[in-house]
């Protein structure tokens, strides 16, 4: 539990250094939860797995490994809109909820191709058989299964909440002269 508190408060400083400010970290960070969360119902059907697969899927180090696997990535997700929008902002002078429809639209085929090399990325290790089998199975029915409901979330989520706590004023990057 302390090494979820602590990555999740590494990655939203690192986000907050990034975008200079606390809310858009808020935002891109709002879906780990809710990914975590997605990767927690296998767990709580592990009796299924075990019944049909013959494997457990428990807590363990391996699901830990995934879960703080799956926060970066998830994290990912939510940088790719919110950077986005951002940058329509700034650009393009548009107002909060132009910007991140648009972000969101244009974002759509790379989050969804990320999602989708990454699962079938997994699916090896869920297929594993042999020594370490079941370790490989945890880890990757974890992030499988959370990156499918985060990024779920974060196409849906991440807009809506991007739209309530967006900063009202656009940042310029270009220096004062």
């Amino acid at each position: 539990m302390v090494t979820f508190a602590i990555s999740l408060l590494v990655i939203f400083l690192v986000l907050a250094a990034q975008f200079e400010s606390f809310r858009d970290p808020l935002v891109v960070m709002v879906t780990v939860p809710m990914s975590i969360c997605g990767a927690l119902i296998p767990l709580m059907l592990g009796s299924m797995f075990e019944h049909g697969l013959g494997i457990s899927v428990t807590m363990n180090i391996y699901t830990q490994i995934g879960l703080v696997t799956l926060i970066g990535l998830i994290t990912k997700h939510g940088i790719l809109i919110v950077e986005f929008a951002n940058q329509l902002r700034r650009e393009q002078g548009m107002d909060i909820r132009k910007a991140v429809e648009e972000a969101a639209s244009l974002r759509l085929r790379p989050v969804l191709m990320t999602t989708g090399a990454t699962v079938l990325g997994i699916v090896p290790l869920l297929l594993a058989s042999g020594a370490g089998a079941v370790s490989r199975f945890n880890i990757g029915v974890v992030i499988a299964s959370g990156m499918m409901i985060g990024t779920l979330f974060t196409l849906f989520v991440v807009p809506v909440i991007y739209t309530l706590l967006a900063s009202k004023t656009v940042h310029s990057t270009q220096p004062a002269t």
